[in-house]
């Protein structure tokens, strides 16, 4: 199995950087270390790879060597010996150890969640079917559905040990109402539509796409956006875990803006997306849709 990566410019900086740690098992000065040096009373601990000078402005990235190291050398990592990263690894010499790539993540399998309602006897949950399967279409703020980590797109498999596949949407809905106010038991596969691409702003604080009205309509040439593979005609669901939909551009940008240097981006396509928010009205989604940074 390869070793993974979250994004193209992790992958090519952690190529750098192997290179070096190849080239130092020959070369005593950039020796890779093995072990913890075994320091005198206020020596500073040796510096690891210090010729970095290949990864600063890199693809247009202003890149930290200090935070690059950090990332590479937590306790027990093996990402730079010489037999490499286990297989299947995922090896971030860029990202690290990103909240925002760990709130955004699908996670593949399914996972039983435990459902109440609200003193209204609300769950803050709008269902809807694709393809005969029921979906979650709206999450209310706030809300049952909120707390339990419910989000947009999610796939409903079961609601009270019933099996969801072939409902219409009002079925779902009227399988909710019927429920006990004090225990739903669902089963939910993580956002079965959608995919998360992580990107890396330049040094000018971009990653390289133009967003109308949510949707993706252009990538600038040679963008971080570009490298990783975002597509036009998608929607930005989430940023770094958030919940976006709903919002205005210039909302949008100012959480783009406040994301960091490393953004996961969770998109899904044109098509599916404006059938998942048919019958869903502008400013239902404005007023009511969860937009809270989940926790980890």
């Amino acid at each position: 199995m390869a070793t993974l990566y979250p994004s193209l410019e992790d992958m090519k900086g952690h190529q750098i950087l192997q290179a070096q740690a190849a080239a130092g098992v020959r070369t005593p000065a950039t020796t890779v270390v093995t072990e913890k040096p075994k320091l005198d009373s206020g020596t500073a601990p040796p510096v690891l790879y210090p010729n970095l000078a290949e990864l600063e402005e890199y693809m247009g990235l202003a890149l930290s060597s200090e935070e690059i190291q950090k990332n590479l050398h937590p306790e027990g990592s093996t990402a730079l010996t010489p037999t490499g990263p286990a297989p299947g690894q995922l090896v971030a010499p860029l990202s690290g150890n990103n909240a925002g790539l760990r709130r955004a993540e699908i996670k593949p399998g399914v996972r039983e969640i435990h459902l109440c309602k609200d003193e209204r006897g609300k769950t803050g949950l709008q269902l809807k079917n694709v393809d005969q399967g029921i979906f979650v279409q709206l999450v209310k703020a706030n809300s049952p559905a909120a707390l339990v980590g419910l989000r947009f797109g999610d796939q409903i498999l079961q609601i009270d040990g019933k099996n969801c596949a072939g409902w219409s949407s009002d079925k779902a809905q009227r399988a909710l109402k019927k429920a006990s106010p004090e225990k739903i038991l669902m089963v939910v596969r993580d956002r079965p539509f959608q995919r998360t691409v992580t990107v890396h702003k330049d040094s000018s604080g971009h990653v390289g796409i133009v967003v109308k009205k949510g949707k993706i309509v252009s990538l600038a040439k040679d963008s971080s956006a570009a490298r990783n593979g975002l597509l036009t005609h998608h929607y930005i669901c989430e940023v770094n875990g958030q919940n976006v939909i709903g919002m205005k551009d210039k909302q949008l940008t100012e959480v783009l803006a406040g994301a960091g240097n490393v953004v996961t981006l969770t998109i899904i396509p044109t098509v599916i997306y404006e059938h998942m928010v048919k019958r869903l009205s502008a400013g239902q989604v404005k007023s009511s849709m969860d937009h809270s940074i989940p926790d980890l």
